[in-house]
């Protein structure tokens, strides 16, 4: 590990954090972002392993994580928060997050798990591994089908994930803004979803940002 990122809006957490890493990873370069639009304009630079605060600012950290696996898909993405709830863990594993930490944990816990990265084990909080153990033994409720997109709207929902106004979209695929339009509110209709951050998950779910 050459290269980390910390995403975190508190500045004395930020610190905690740059610490850790340093004696995770002797010699490692660390750069810290308090917002996404200020993580944003790091990713220019090499990034190996990036630790994420999921409630900022300006955004859900999540929506980062799909930003930071597309631009460097062998970073390391690991969550660093307080929330050790499904609505927060859940999607963020589906974002394409590699670990889950929980702030409560002593810097030597939290040092030890970012060093089984390099022999290839998640860092997991136990509290977080025990909440994943329990959600896959608990018995699954059936869950109807959605309604699969049609390949317009998939090429729609690939567009708008990455942060393009209908304007744009509607440009890139030579339609009006009145139909692309529509096109977005079917898909959101269908995905069961309302926000842009939600249309991000659901097209990184969906592979569509490989599909570039």
């Amino acid at each position: 590990m050459k290269h980390a990122l910390i995403v975190e809006d508190i500045p004395e957490t930020r610190t905690w954090m740059g610490r850790i890493l340093a004696l995770a990873f002797p010699g490692i370069a660390v750069r810290a972002a308090a917002t996404l639009e200020g993580a944003r304009r790091l990713l220019d630079d090499p990034l190996d392993l990036a630790l994420i605060d999921l409630n900022l600012p300006d955004g859900f950290g999540a929506e980062f994580i799909v930003e930071v696996k597309g631009r460097f898909p062998a970073a390391v993405c690991v969550v660093a928060t307080t929330f050790d709830d499904d609505e927060h863990l859940f999607p963020s594993l589906q974002a394409g997050a590699d670990g889950y930490l929980l702030k409560d944990m002593t810097v030597e816990q939290i040092q030890n798990l970012l060093l089984g990265i390099q022999r290839g084990i998640p860092p997991l909080s136990p509290a977080v591994a025990r909440r994943l153990l329990g959600h896959f033994r608990a018995p699954l409720p059936t869950v109807p089908s959605r309604p699969e997109l049609t390949p317009r709207e998939q090429e729609t929902l690939a567009l708008i994930a990455k942060g393009l106004s209908i304007k744009e979209a509607a440009a890139i695929l030579d339609l009006s803004q009145h139909t692309v339009g529509g096109y977005v509110k079917e898909i959101y209709r269908k995905l069961g979803i309302g926000s842009r951050a939600e249309a991000a998950l659901e097209a990184s779910r969906m592979g569509l940002f490989a599909k570039d």
